[in-house]
């Protein structure tokens, strides 16, 4: 039974494989033969010299067969002897049945009766030949046939299929898991769409009071902060059919394929409902209609769009079912999509604050093995500013990983203090080979770094510096932490630029040259310096407007004239020079923290916070202080 079974499952294969053997029948049959085209004036000298055995004439094609007397014989390449005879049949075309037959009788005659061989007359329409004429044509129907069996995909491997959604369905025989409990942080988030839970299980409360259920709730934050997360605990608290798939889902590129699958999604749903769907990445079909698409062309993403705003809010309004979707670019999306009756309420989802990182923490830290009870999770979620949740379990992982590298017991802060390393800066480069005169070069640049940073009011305060190369292009960087805070005055962006520019004020001033080494320090000052200008309007002379906004809208064109182009410039560049000026000028003064930290790096490689403060201190200090100064002093 389970033979047959097996046959009719590959039903299909079968088929085809019989129809190549039929193909290749002919070419089995005639393996013993040897076809030799010739002229009728050598087939006219061969019948005349007795060479022919038989002769057949085919009326239907007007061809003419002749056996020869004589067999080929073939050897056998190895050993050389004879193998095998083969039948030598000599062919050609003639004008007409007629012309043939008289000229074949005109040579019989001369010939004695005895030696006389004839003609048959003969048709060929046998099964062989048919196969021969026709397999290939059949041979490559079938194969497209067989393929276009599986373009389609999905369970009947159909092309009609298609236009059918791709979306998948969790329900009570495919439940999710995740719960509430299980998403740290974004306590406002998820107070905010257990609405839609609650209503969900239990309608005639919200009901009474004639409210009606968000149709769409729309998750907006930045890229790991937990968007999808928060849909899928809304999928297992829910307990109602749950439609699963991204915005590229429905792009494709045959025409009318994206709303066809829309329309069968919507369609489904109806069927299940109440249910839930949630579209992640809804930018990648939702985006603002008539940006960067050529007039008088038919915009297939833009049909998708318009038959997804007809299906969320159009004739048929009491559909039951609610759209969630998430995205990390609100701004790119169509207005028409974000008006209140299709998604009637955004969430933003920012990247959480310290106490959310701290649970965040104590989530991820639950699913490692031998954790140190050492491990403070308070100091790592100060250390953790602008992280998000998947960045720290990231770290959590690289954590792991990096104690059974080092084959150490269990998994202890300083594994996890690397791990943040390994993130910000990258793979430690240890055999990255540096000369001495590079290396005094980047500690003197990260010393410089350091330094102003201590003394500079508005700045951040240090975490830790060092000089060993990490990831693609980094030979040291300095470690700060950034307050928790979301305004920012001009004398702290000041400030920020002055740290910026700190490290190659310290190479001016120690070897009186510049280094390469400052580029990605004066990217980040220059993006600071323009957003001071133009964006913040925090200059006198451009005055308070902002125009990043507008940039981005009008990519092609400038939103201002360049008179302000020019006179933007040129505040950028006082900005920068007054700032590096400053910072130049605290340096000099400073000399002595920068040799003094810069010596320790050479040898240390490493400084953290307290081996920092510890060297700065030692400076001005007494000669019989100094033995009272403890720089070995390690956080970790």
């Amino acid at each position: 039974m389970s033979i047959i079974k097996k046959f009719l499952r590959n039903f299909n294969t079968w088929i085809f494989l019989f129809i190549v053997f039929i193909f290749l029948i002919p070419k089995i049959r005639e393996y013993d033969k040897v076809y030799i085209p010739i002229s009728q004036s050598k087939f006219e000298d061969l019948l005349i010299n007795n060479d022919l055995s038989r002769v057949t004439l085919f009326t239907n094609k007007n061809k003419v067969e002749a056996v020869s007397k004589y067999s080929e014989v073939k050897y056998d390449s190895k050993t050389g002897s004879p193998s095998k005879k083969l039948s030598v049949i000599y062919t050609f075309k003639v004008p007409s049945s007629a012309i043939f037959n008289a000229n074949f009788r005109s040579i019989e005659d001369q010939k004695d009766r005895s030696e006389r061989i004839g003609y048959v007359v003969s048709e060929k329409y046998d099964i062989f030949t048919i196969v021969d004429n026709w397999g290939s044509f059949v041979f490559m129907i079938l194969l497209l046939w067989f393929f276009i069996r599986r373009i389609g995909g999905g369970k009947n491997s159909q092309i009609f299929s298609i236009g059918n959604s791709k979306a998948t369905l969790f329900d009570s025989k495919n439940k999710v898991s995740v719960l509430f409990k299980d998403v740290a942080g974004l306590k406002e988030a998820k107070e905010e769409i257990s609405e839609v839970v609650d209503f969900l299980k239990d309608k005639e409360k919200f009901i009474s009071f004639g409210a009606k259920i968000p149709k769409g709730i729309l998750l907006v934050g930045s890229p790991g902060t937990g968007k999808t997360l928060l849909a899928k605990a809304v999928a297992g608290e829910a307990g109602v059919p749950f439609f699963y798939l991204s915005g590229s889902d429905f792009v494709e590129m045959f025409v009318g394929i994206g709303a066809s699958r829309v329309r069968d999604l919507f369609q489904k749903a109806k069927e299940k409902a109440p249910c839930i769907i949630f579209i992640d990445e809804i930018d990648a079909i939702g985006r603002a209609r008539g940006r960067g698409s050529i007039h008088g062309g038919n915009d297939e993403r833009e049909n998708t769009l318009n038959s997804l705003l007809v299906e969320m809010d159009g004739f048929s309004t009491d559909s039951g079912v609610i759209i969630l979707a998430a995205t990390n670019r609100p701004d790119v999306l169509d207005q028409a999509l974000l008006r209140p009756g299709r998604f009637d309420r955004q969430i933003a989802i920012d990247k959480p604050d310290v106490l959310d990182r701290e649970e965040i923490f104590e989530v991820c830290i639950k699913n490692l093995k031998k954790i140190s009870d050492k491990v403070d999770i308070k100091r790592l979620a100060e250390q953790t500013p602008g992280f998000s949740g998947a960045d720290i379990a990231n770290i959590c992982n690289e954590a792991a990983l990096i104690t059974a590298r080092h084959n150490s017991e269990k998994i202890e802060m300083k594994h996890f203090n690397d791990a943040i390393d390994r993130i910000i800066g990258g793979l430690e480069k240890k055999n990255k080979v540096i000369s001495l005169k590079e290396k005094e070069i980047v500690a003197y640049h990260e010393s410089g770094h350091a330094v102003s940073s201590w003394f500079l009011e508005n700045s951040d305060p240090l975490v830790k510096v060092t000089i060993v190369p990490r990831g693609i292009a980094a030979l040291g960087y300095a470690q700060y932490l950034p307050k928790e805070q979301f305004i920012y005055q001009e004398d702290q962006m000041l400030d920020k630029i002055c740290v910026c520019l700190g490290g190659r004020a310290s190479e001016q001033i120690i070897f009186g040259k510049i280094s390469t080494g400052a580029l990605s320090d004066l990217e980040e000052a220059t993006r600071i310096a323009y957003n001071i200008v133009s964006t913040y309007g925090m200059n006198s002379e451009v005055g308070h407007v902002s125009f990043s906004r507008m940039e981005k809208e009008e990519s092609f064109v400038k939103p201002f004239s360049e008179k302000t182009s020019y006179l933007i410039d040129q505040e950028v560049k006082k900005i920068i020079d007054k700032c590096y000026t400053k910072v130049l000028d605290l340096l000099k003064s400073k000399k002595k923290e920068i040799e003094k930290v810069a010596e320790e790096l050479l040898k240390r490689e490493v400084l953290n916070k307290i081996e920092f403060e510890e060297i700065i201190k030692s400076v001005n200090l007494p000669k019989e202080d100094l033995s009272d100064s403890n720089p070995e002093v390690n956080l970790e």
